[in-house]
């Protein structure tokens, strides 16, 4: 069998009809939203990008600094010999793990097969030995995963755990314990709570690069369904939810206005000043994360934070 293999479980058109579904419930609900995936077309990937080099925006130099440093010992911990990773995007970060690990195989889990087909070719490229089966499928839902050898160690990197809402987190861990046997392992990615001005700061950058990232999501929706949303008539907000201990970004509309969606047949009114929420982006306490694993029955074994405790990594294993 060739080194890398790609597996669509993914229909062709499940991306357009989860847009239009996600489209038409959030934005005839109250108050109105859209879900973060929505960001991430080729223009939203680009920003992203540019996002995570600024000097505000800390979470992906944290994390990368556990990788580099922590590796081998998150090797030692998970004796993986199949690495999943969901969400693998350009598996840049993962190399650290891959390259740590005994692995006999790469699962990469992405909704873009251009994404997963690019990093699938340039790992074989420089791993001959390497197999990697690449699965274009959404991890938010059920996943079958390919015959690999065991223990599995499934990553969830980058602190995207903090998207989902409590009751979508909840849901999530519980998939992903099925996926795994007694011994397999979850690495695990979580942003931590810090100072209100540090968090806003990381989605509220000088340069504004953040905010044009979230007016993209509006782009998105004009450019596959025909709406007429006008980014310039809506200010980007970043705010601290203290009590839910999450940060929120949302879209506020300048002035009163009417927006057409006609792939839906929907008008969206817009009061001045009222607001679309576009992200949510939880920050966890260890406690927390214990507990939550604990409920879909993983136990957090190991804990490793950046030099200036930012972000964690937490290793949790199925018993």
């Amino acid at each position: 069998m060739s080194p890398l293999h790609v597996t669509r479980t993914l229909p062709e058109d499940a991306t357009d009809a989860a847009l239009r579904a996600d489209v038409l419930h959030g934005l005839t609900a109250t108050p109105k939203w859209l879900p973060p995936k929505w960001f991430y077309d080729a223009r939203g990937s680009e920003l992203f990008e540019q996002i995570t080099q600024l000097p505000e925006y800390y979470p992906t130099r944290a994390e990368r600094e556990i990788l580099a440093d922590r590796s081998g010992e998150i090797a030692a911990a998970s004796g993986a010999c199949t690495l999943v990773e969901l969400g693998s995007g350009s598996s840049e970060k993962t190399r650290y793990l891959i390259d740590a690990l005994p692995l006999a195989a790469y699962v990469p889990v992405d909704v873009s097969e251009s994404a997963l087909t690019q990093a699938g070719q340039a790992l074989v490229g420089e791993r001959p030995d390497l197999h990697v089966h690449a699965l274009i499928a959404d991890f938010t839902a059920p996943l079958d995963l390919p015959a690999t050898p065991g223990p599995r160690l499934v990553a969830f990197l980058g602190g995207t755990i903090g998207n989902l809402l409590p009751v979508e987190r909840a849901r999530f861990l519980a998939s992903v314990r099925t996926l795994l046997a007694p011994g397999d392992g979850l690495l695990l990615g979580t942003d931590l709570v810090k100072d209100e001005r540090v968090l806003v700061r990381a989605y509220d950058d000088a340069a504004g690069v953040t905010a044009a990232f979230n007016k993209n999501v509006l782009a998105v929706v004009d450019r596959e369904l025909g709406a007429d949303f006008d980014p310039d008539a809506f200010d980007h907000v970043a705010l601290w939810d203290a009590e839910r201990e999450w940060i929120e970004m949302r879209l506020r509309s300048r002035t009163a206005q009417t927006v057409k969606v006609p792939a839906l047949d929907l008008a969206v009114d817009f009061a001045a000043g009222e607001e679309l929420r576009t992200e949510v982006s939880a920050k966890f306490r260890k406690e927390g994360v214990t507990a939550e694993l604990a409920a879909v029955g993983l136990e957090l074994t190991h804990w490793w934070t950046d030099a200036q405790d930012r972000f964690a990594l937490s290793l949790s294993v199925a018993r």
